[in-house]
């Protein structure tokens, strides 16, 4: 009996013991298998890892050989026009005005330098260097260089504070001119490409591109005395002090402006003079030292908005709304009247009531920029004008006829 429960103890320690070595055998075996998947899986994956770096590593060793290889690259504009090109054609045309302005003060005299740009022009045979009003205004011992670096001392024939355009000449040999054309800036649109080329912070030679952001804009100036400079070119080409009266111009090296006013702290917007008004003024500039044919309506006002044309019952939301007519002026003659009463709109005191402007002559008129570009492109002193008014919100028609506007305070 008890080698008989001894051999049944042992049958069962050893059929435990088999069973532990099979569990066992079989636990590994999938233990293996796993490990063995997720072990291929590392290595795809480490292979893709591979894989990538060795695109990135091919993408960079791309990139080194383009960066390598830019100084060889041409920078092309509109009609197959090479910037460099058209740099080599134009930059000897261009100068470093200088001058010095005179302030007496209370410890005695003291003397401020001036800089600017200017450009030379060929007006009928004679040289002439074109630049703006502001930089030479009240100046003194003003010289002119060329980008060779030969300077010469210059003198102004003339000067138009209204459009901030001036005409020098310069004691240099014939050999130092080499004129640019201006052409006509009617034909310029929103979104064409522009060259400025001047001397910011005197930095001789310095080119800028951009493009025309807008056109028929008005700005005023401190020499303006509060009247606006009409129908000014918006562009994007960067400017610098400095710049004032150097030439913005088209793909062809044209002069489609001349780079009078940047605004502070903005990104990429200046102004300038559209050739239009060069061409217009550049003859009695020369010949008379001045130009006296800006229309003058003779009134002070502010575009309409919505808010106005609400405060005023009114369903015009456009045009340009009359705050004041001068005594005696051609708006005072032709019966427009000024504003009635004080009104806060918009966080602003304004005065409302005024005759609306909406038209001239059938062209609309929008705002302050249509009024002043139309008035300067389209009329002159003397002239009669059709004035299409809203007035108590009935729409009249009024003939004013323009004058001169008065001489600036100097």
């Amino acid at each position: 009996m008890w080698k008989s429960e001894k051999a049944l103890t042992s049958t069962l320690i050893l059929i435990i013991v088999g069973s532990l070595f099979v569990g066992g055998l079989i636990g590994y075996s999938i233990n293996y298998l796993t490990n063995s998947s997720r072990i291929k899986n590392l290595e795809s994956q480490v292979a893709d890892l591979q894989q990538q770096i060795s695109n990135i590593q091919s993408q960079q060793k791309t990139q080194c050989e383009n960066i390598t290889n830019i100084k060889n690259v041409t920078y092309i504009l509109w009609e197959n026009i090479s910037l460099s090109t058209l740099y080599e054609k134009v930059k000897d045309s261009v100068v470093i005005i200088r001058g010095f302005r005179i302030t007496h003060g209370l410890w005695g005299t003291y003397y401020t330098q001036v800089q600017g740009s200017g450009f030379i022009y060929n007006y009928n045979g004679q040289m002439i260097i074109v630049t703006n009003c502001h930089v030479i205004y009240n100046a003194v011992n003003i010289t002119v260089t060329f980008i060779n670096g030969d300077g010469y001392s210059a003198r102004v024939l003339g000067y138009d504070q209204y459009a901030d355009l001036a005409v020098l000449s310069a004691d240099a040999p014939e050999s130092e001119f080499k004129p640019l054309e201006i052409t006509n800036s009617s034909t310029l649109k929103v979104g064409e490409p522009v060259i400025a080329v001047g001397n910011p912070y005197g930095l001789a030679g310095s080119m800028s591109v951009g493009i025309v952001s807008a056109l028929g804009r008005t700005i005023t100036e401190t020499q303006t005395g509060g009247y606006p400079i009409a129908d000014v070119i918006q562009t994007t080409a960067p400017l610098n002090p400095g710049n004032s009266g150097g030439p913005l111009l088209n793909v062809k090296g044209q002069v489609v402006g001349i780079t009078t006013a940047i605004v502070s702290n903005s990104q990429g917007l200046g102004f300038a003079i559209p050739s239009n008004t060069i061409l217009r003024e550049i003859g009695a500039l020369i010949e008379n030292g001045t130009y006296n044919k800006h229309p003058w309506l003779g009134a002070s006002g502010i575009d309409m908005t919505y808010e106005i044309a609400k405060a005023m019952n009114t369903n015009i939301t456009y045009g340009w709304l009359i705050v004041q007519v001068v005594n005696g002026g051609p708006a005072d003659k032709a019966g427009l009247r000024g504003g009635t009463k004080q009104a806060f709109i918009a966080g602003e005191q304004i005065v409302i009531g005024g005759d609306i402007i909406i038209a001239i002559n059938n062209t609309k008129i929008r705002n302050l920029d249509d009024l002043s570009t139309y008035l300067e492109e389209h009329t002159s002193p003397g002239q009669k004008i059709n004035v299409t008014i809203v007035r108590n919100s009935q729409i009249m028609n009024v003939t004013v006829t323009l004058e001169a506007r008065p001489a600036p305070n100097t």
